[in-house]
């Protein structure tokens, strides 16, 4: 069974001004994918502090994986947050999601997504929209057990 603790980074959405859709949409897709999976949804504002604690107290999960803060914008700062977390990069994932994503839009060239591995957690991040973040969703649900494995010294 999966840990996953999935972190919906929106100002807006933090402060009720606008519904989390994405998050939810990521929760819904891992419920109804073959993984077995215990999922949790919080959401922080796009704030430095607020990020790192929201993934600090999660890193007893397999994966954490948020969405939101990944682009170009001045308040963007959740790959920053996250790689400083990080132990090592794990630069294939995220490269192979703004890969496959940017077959659905040309703005994925934008992403500034990160991926990383913190002890014993592979922190993802997905882009903020539900489109995008769904469609990472469904790349890296069929790899997910197999990253935990590997991260827990299982072979190939």
């Amino acid at each position: 069974m999966l840990e996953v603790a999935v972190i919906t980074v929106s100002d807006r959405a933090f402060k009720g001004e606008y519904q989390d859709l994405s998050g939810p949409g990521i929760v819904e897709i891992i419920n109804e994918s073959d993984v077995k999976a215990n999922v949790s949804l919080t959401i922080v504002p796009d704030d430095r502090t607020q990020i790192k604690k929201a993934i600090q107290q999660n890193l007893d999960k397999d994966y954490i994986i948020t969405t939101g803060g990944t682009g170009i914008g001045p308040r963007d700062i959740t790959p920053e947050v996250t790689e400083a977390i990080c132990d090592k990069p794990l630069p294939g994932i995220a490269e192979m999601l703004r890969f496959e994503s940017y077959k659905e839009t040309k703005f994925a060239v934008f992403s500034r997504a990160y991926c990383g591995i913190r002890r014993k957690t592979i922190i993802v991040n997905f882009p903020g929209s539900v489109k995008g973040a769904t469609l990472c969703t469904k790349l890296l649900v069929p790899i997910m057990e197999h990253g935990k494995k590997m991260l827990h010294g299982s072979g190939h």
